[in-house]
Formats: C-alpha cells, structure tokens, sequence
C-alpha cells in the first residue's frame, strides 16, 4: 500500500513561504559557538500553543544559567508573535527571512509551525547554517520527510525530531528493564481543543506511543490493522490500532482528542514481567512473577508477585528535549532523536491512516474514505 498518506489542505501561513540564502560570509564557522561559555542563539517559528512553550522553556533555560539565548520568535500573525516575544523578552519577526536577514547570529531553532510549512520553514533554516528541533509529526507525507533528512545532511545540520516522549523520565526509566517485549497496551485519551486539526488524531496524539514501542519493540512491523472516526472536527479524532511485528510481538493503541478524561498510560508484558508507565504522573511499576528472594520489591498479596517502583527523578519532558538538542547543537554530535526516527514514525503513522481510511471505505464512511475537511 502506498505509504505517502493523504494529502493534506494547506492551511494560509504566507510569511514564511520563501527561498532564502544567508550570504557566504554570513554562514556560522562551527568552531565559533562550541565554547561552552559562549551562548547558542535561538528562534522558535511558530508560536501557537506548542510553539510559545518551546520559546518558554528556552527562556526558562537561559535563566537557569544554560549557555543559550532566545533571540526571537516567527509568527505569520504579528500580534500572537509580539505578545510571545514581550512576554519573553525577544524580538518579534513576521518572516524567517526578516529574522535571518537581521539576525544571522542564530545559530538553532524550533520550527513548530503548521505540519504543512515544515519542510519549508526548515529548509530555510538549514540552508542558511541554522539547526532545526522539528516538532512532530515530520512532515505532511513522506516525500517532505525524505528531503528533510536529505537536506540535513547535505548542509550538515544538527536536525532533531521533535518527539517530547522520549525525554519523558518515566520513559528513560524504562528503558533498562527492556527485555523481551511481547505485549503492549497503550492509551492516550484528551479533552477536545481546537489545536493540531490539520491532522488526523494519528499523527496529532499516538504518534508520541508510535514512536516509543517502535523503539522499545525494535522489530520491523508486519502487519497494521486499524479503525477510526471523525467526531469533532474534519479529521480521524479517535482511532485503534493493531500492531503485529516481525518478533511476534503485538501492540494495541487507542487514540483520542474527544475524551472526557486526559490518559497518557503505556504497559508491556515481557517473560515474568509487567511493566506500567503513566506519563503523566512520570511514575513505573514494575511486576515480576516468579521472583526469587532476591529479586526487587515488595510483595503482593500473592507471594509469587513482587512489584517494584523504580526511581524516577521528576523533569519537564520539554526542559530535557530543548536541553538535549542545544547539546547535540553545542557538541556537533547525533541527537537522541534524529530526523531518521522521526521519519520512521510517520511512516508508521501514515500507513495507519490509510489502513483507516481504507476500513472507512469498507464500512461506508464516505467521509473519512474522501478525507473531508
């Protein structure tokens, strides 16, 4: 099946559609900026509700004496990006090109713009010497993903996918008990808000768990099944999924943006173990069956059950994210998550919305089959 997923509307982000190129002379010598005293200059474009938290955070981190310094914010409404930017205290620019034109100090960026204008905010960007963090999803298909990867290495540019989850502590905490995933359970449900309806709640919300039991699974996936529902909006606002891997492993996810609750659970069984991460509250519980006497934790009320509650040492996902991409800027090293993971999910992702939108056809759901806006 075709896994370039739907086409997506483009929604009117006029300011930052440009092809610009910082002169050579203005291009950053790496070896000018990797002192760790000398500050990196930063910039986040687009400054919706995720946007103006990475231009908090950077803030927050200059404060708390990190070596980086917000310069600016890009919004193509001038309004929202003033009050970002007073809020703040950076400058406010209408255009990445008025930013990079008058600024060109800058040295990395957060581009958290519409998914539509990802590939042209960021190829701005990297052509002229900056380093992006692209929010997730990647890309609106993946001919975009595959030349943002293309364009970060041709540029050679520090370039990270946004994926908050796995700077979550819990999830770092987890990843030491890794043995042999067999089973997963995963749920992330939230309240209806009128952000991200450019796509389906796919790519919106269980794209993070996507992400993460790609990772833990580390096996190719072998087959997708999946189901899905515009409630609200235009888009697929809850949907399941059914995940088989080449490993035999099996993972089911349930996505929601209508939900009267907010749930950010993930659970895993593997040989004589239970794992259960809440992301929410950053806490692990782990259940061993089977335990001899010198296995960790506590008993239950059956003897041959031992539950344990590894320590987790509590942190703003975005705190650890931003910090973990100005190292890899600062260290010109691999970021945790680079473009290659984030394209790795979205394909995942958009093969998922095909699979649903194909089920849509099959039970007469004219509208998701047309992918109605």
């Amino acid at each position: 099946m075709a896994l370039d997923g739907p086409t997506y509307s483009r929604c009117s982000f006029p300011a930052l559609r440009l092809q610009f190129v910082v002169p050579a002379g203005n291009r950053p010598d790496e070896s000018s900026f990797l002192e760790a005293d000398n500050p990196i200059s930063v910039a986040v474009v687009g400054v919706g509700v995720f946007g103006r938290n990475h231009a908090r955070v950077y803030r927050e981190l200059e404060q708390q004496g990190e070596p980086v310094r917000l310069v600016g914010v890009v919004d193509p409404n001038l309004d929202r990006a003033d009050a970002v930017a007073r809020e703040f205290g950076c400058r406010a620019f209408g255009s990445v090109e008025q930013m990079l034109t008058t600024h060109s100090e800058i040295r990395a960026a957060s581009v958290a713009a519409t998914t539509v204008h990802h590939l042209e905010v960021a190829r701005s960007l990297m052509t002229a010497g900056v380093d992006v963090l692209i929010e997730k999803p990647l890309a609106a298909s993946l001919a975009e993903a595959n030349e943002l990867v293309q364009l970060a290495a041709t540029h050679k540019r520090i370039a990270q996918a946004g994926h908050l989850e796995r700077f979550n502590p819990a999830v770092r905490a987890t990843i030491p008990l890794l043995t042999q995933p067999i089973f997963f359970e995963v749920h992330r449900l939230s309240v209806f808000t009128p952000r991200s309806l450019d796509v389906d709640v796919v790519l919106d919300l269980m794209i993070h768990d996507l992400d993460i039991v790609l990772s833990f699974a580390n096996s190719p996936v072998k087959e997708v099944r999946a189901v899905g529902l515009p409630i609200l909006s235009g888009k697929v606002d809850i949907a399941n999924v059914r995940l088989e891997f080449d490993s035999g492993c099996v993972a089911n996810f349930t996505a929601s943006r209508v939900s009267t609750e907010r749930v950010r659970k993930l659970r895993f069984f593997q040989p004589h173990q239970y794992v259960s991460v809440d992301y929410g509250r950053q806490e692990v519980l782990v259940f061993t069956v089977g335990a001899d006497a010198a296995a960790p934790g506590a008993p239950t009320i059956n003897p041959q059950i031992k539950v344990a509650k590894p320590p987790v040492t509590s942190e703003e996902p975005l705190h650890a994210e931003l910090k973990s991409f100005l190292h890899a800027v600062r260290q010109r090293s691999t970021p945790v998550v680079p473009l290659e993971d984030g394209r790795r999910a979205l394909v995942l992702a958009l093969d998922i919305v095909a699979e649903i939108r194909e089920h849509g056809k099959k039970v007469g759901l004219a509208g998701i089959a047309k992918g109605k806006s």
